[in-house]
């Protein structure tokens, strides 16, 4: 099915919410969609790859970046910079490509003022019992980082009203599959359609002389 631009889907949650598990689940079932990778200052955690999970740069070459106003948008999130590199995203969008980015609720709102057509899912835990031993589990982060993080979740699940979808990651496959749903849903929305391009179809398909359906039959 033919829509005008390729989707612009943006995922976000409270730090330990599991997005990037549910985003590697999602990218095996749906490998077409791409994958926008993020830049940011903060050092990589173990078994992160540059390029592959965000770009690493210094504070200079980010701000450098962003003067060269090279990110659809930045913010700081936990003393740390981050962005979305721009060319990536028109590039996808000009060859009518889904893209899905996973990035923090500031930046998901800064794309939304700039790209109003933007879908945005929050991701929840099933628990906020669950997201700080999922914090603690993960080893990635120290005691003071975590009760930073942990502080801060009032604040993001307030900014839950501003999203279009909430998924509750109780399981990989369960979000996963659900954020699939999403994807397949906004696909058939008939704003996103060329309807001329599908009525020629319908129109076309008939002159050719393929058996009508059997309207008798219809209620």
């Amino acid at each position: 099915m033919s829509y005008n631009h390729g989707l612009l889907l943006i995922l976000s949650g409270c730090s330990g919410t599991g997005k990037n598990t549910v985003l590697k689940e999602l990218l095996k079932t749906r490998p077409e969609l791409s994958y926008s990778i993020s830049a940011t200052t903060r050092a990589p955690r173990p078994g992160e790859i540059d390029g592959r999970d965000y770009f690493f740069l210094s504070v200079g070459d980010f701000l450098a970046a962003e003067s060269a106003e090279e990110f659809l948008e930045t913010a700081r999130v936990f003393d740390h910079f981050y962005g979305t590199p721009k060319r990536f995203i028109e590039g996808m969008s000009a060859l009518n490509r889904d893209v899905i980015l996973d990035i923090d609720i500031a930046g998901a709102l800064n794309v939304r003022r700039k790209k109003p057509e933007a879908v945005l899912i929050f991701l929840l835990p099933p628990s906020l019992e669950v997201l700080q031993h999922r914090l603690i589990g993960r080893g990635t982060d120290a005691a003071a980082e975590i009760k930073k993080r942990l502080a801060q979740v009032d604040v993001e699940l307030a900014a839950l009203k501003q999203y279009d979808y909430v998924v509750v990651n109780r399981s990989i496959e369960e979000a996963s599959g659900l954020i699939n749903c999403i994807l397949v849903a906004e696909t058939c929305l008939v704003r996103r359609q060329n309807t001329s391009e599908l009525i020629q179809s319908l129109r076309k398909k008939g002159e050719e002389g393929q058996e009508p359906h059997d309207l008798s039959t219809t209620r």
